[in-house]
């Protein structure tokens, strides 16, 4: 800012141009006049501001032109202006902290009158105000301007008008307006910014519980929603069916759980129980051999194919005899069969193949010469697994008799017969099971070969 502007160089008019103070006389008064100025590329109309604080009635008397060319010298407080020249205090805490009452923000955005027809302010040329001297460019910034939408002063006319903010090192810019400053980004991403507001306002704040629904207005809207808010019956019944079921499911779970385990847990604890009753008299020798009662254990059989070893009892009663995991003895009526002991005969007997114990369950894996011994206080009498049937009517009782039928067998004998249920885990047919006698060893020789092995 050096060099003159046009129009001021030294000549006999102007003999002061090249002083100390320049063309514009006092110290100050060029900075002054630049400062009054507005930006140059948005420099109002003549008569406008673009300050928002500047209020035309507070302006003193212009003072008569000198000429031209001529630049007033200012006084002491010329280059900066008296006090209430540039801004009024109440207008600039309007502007600043907003309108104080709810009609302040339209008074504010009222139009009103122009003040072009204002003197100019002091120490400003005249000249340069109205008629829109050039002034010598300001240095910018490589730095992109900035668009910002400001308010213009109450008092100024005309509607709100857009300005570009001066970039560091220009002239001094207009005050901000009260209007927030637009997100960066360019207009999709304000419009963005704005889509994401508007969401946010949809639900209630952090920390807000959501509004309470309203109450109904009369009792009979209060008898319509209790009635819609009860279950039909329908779903009444639909629920109540369907608990039944579960309650089903359940309870058929738990028997089956007895059925196939609890019922094998309980016969083995009984099972074992008789076991060590019988070893035990025989070890006292307080019965002899004879007839028994139903239900009483008096001998024991040995699979060792099949790792069973099972307490015989009198009789083939379910609950007494067979449910409590012991093999049962045909002994009683029509099917009564022989004793190990009897020189000739069928020893028949009867077992469960599935739960209470179930001792016969794999004895249709047995195969002709596999041993099967009985156990009794005297002796050791060992058979030789000879046929199986696989499957029978129930009420074929032929196959117990002295010479079984389909056994085999021609002759009368010492024959052994193990009867079962068939398929598993039901009772429709019987599996037939034979055996010859080939050994019979007192328990004072010790145990037959099979059991020591």
């Amino acid at each position: 800012m050096t060099g003159g502007r046009p129009g001021h160089g030294a000549g006999p008019e102007n003999p002061s141009a090249h002083g100390a103070h320049g063309g514009y006389g006092a110290d100050g008064a060029f900075t002054a006049a630049v400062d009054g100025l507005a930006d140059p590329l948005n420099d109002p109309l003549p008569g406008g501001h673009t300050s928002p604080w500047f209020r035309t009635g507070a302006l003193p008397a212009a003072e008569p032109a000198r000429g031209a060319g001529h630049v007033p010298s200012p006084g002491p407080q010329g280059a900066q202006g008296a006090p209430n020249e540039w801004y009024d205090p109440a207008g600039y805490q309007r502007d600043w902290y907003g309108p104080q009452e709810p009609s302040a923000r339209g008074a504010a955005d009222a139009p009103v009158a122009s003040a072009s027809a204002a003197p100019p302010p002091s120490g400003v040329p005249a000249a340069l105000v109205e008629g829109r001297a050039p002034a010598p460019a300001p240095a910018f910034s490589a730095e992109p301007r900035t668009e910002v939408f400001g308010a213009v002063d109450a008092g100024a006319a005309g509607p709100r008008t857009e300005v570009l903010s001066p970039v560091p090192g220009g002239p001094a810019a207009s005050a901000p307006s009260a209007v927030p400053p637009p997100a960066p980004g360019g207009r999709a991403e304000r419009r963005r910014a704005a889509k994401a507001r508007g969401r946010r306002r949809q639900g209630p704040a952090p920390g807000q519980s959501a509004p309470a629904a309203p109450a109904p207005a009369s009792r009979l809207e209060a008898r319509r929603a209790a009635r819609a808010a009860k279950d039909s019956p329908a779903v009444v019944a639909s629920r109540l069916v369907g608990e039944t079921f579960i309650s089903l499911g359940v309870l058929m779970l738990l028997f089956v759980t007895y059925q196939l385990w609890w019922t094998n847990v309980r016969a083995e604890q009984i099972a074992g129980k008789e076991t060590s009753r019988i070893q035990d008299e025989w070890a006292s020798g307080d019965r002899t051999p004879g007839v028994f009662a139903p239900g009483e254990g008096f001998a024991l059989m040995h699979i060792p194919k099949l790792d069973v070893v099972a307490p015989i009892a009198e009789g083939i009663d379910k609950e007494k005899v067979l449910d409590r995991g012991m093999i049962g003895h045909y002994g009683e009526g029509e099917l009564k069969t022989a004793m190990p002991s009897d020189k000739q005969g069928n020893f028949a007997v009867a077992g469960h193949r599935n739960t209470h114990g179930e001792p016969f369950r794999y004895v249709n894996k047995l195969t002709p010469g596999d041993p099967i011994v009985v156990e009794t206080r005297d002796a050791y009498y060992t058979y030789e697994m000879t046929g199986i049937l696989p499957q029978t009517s129930p009420s074929n009782v032929s196959v117990i008799e002295p010479v079984p039928v389909g056994s085999g067998f021609e002759k009368p004998g010492r024959y052994l017969t193990l009867t079962t249920c068939t398929p598993e885990f039901t009772s429709t047919y019987r599996m037939i099971v034979w055996g010859k006698m080939v050994d019979e060893r007192p328990r004072s020789k010790g145990k037959p070969d099979a059991l020591v092995g």
